[in-house]
């Protein structure tokens, strides 16, 4: 293997286990306005993965750049959904009107 190869290896798998010990030690209570202030990180890895995919030039690179794009789009779409459902708990909800006594 060369040696750019191992360092982008040693990078991501430092970046692997570095998020797994921050998310680990956050609340389950913060996860959620966690997710949906993460939506913009996850739009930038989208960019990024276009730009990959753009700069591909082999089979693997075009498998590896359509999977971090399907990855991306996912953790973007599913991040706006989480919002969402979020956002509706602080919705007020109708209340029936009583019926006048006569």
């Amino acid at each position: 293997m060369d040696q750019q190869l191992l360092n982008a290896l040693a990078i991501f798998l430092l970046a692997i286990l570095v998020g797994f010990e921050v998310i680990s030690k956050v609340p389950a209570t913060l996860h959620t306005p966690l997710m949906s202030g993460a939506n913009s990180i996850h739009g930038i890895v989208l960019v990024g993965a276009m730009l990959i995919a753009a700069a591909a030039d082999d089979p693997l690179s075009y498998v590896l750049a359509f999977v971090a794009v399907a990855f991306g789009a996912a953790n973007v779409v599913g991040g706006y959904v989480v919002t969402d459902r979020m956002l509706q708990m602080f919705r007020r909800r109708e209340t029936p009107a009583k019926p006048k006594a006569e």
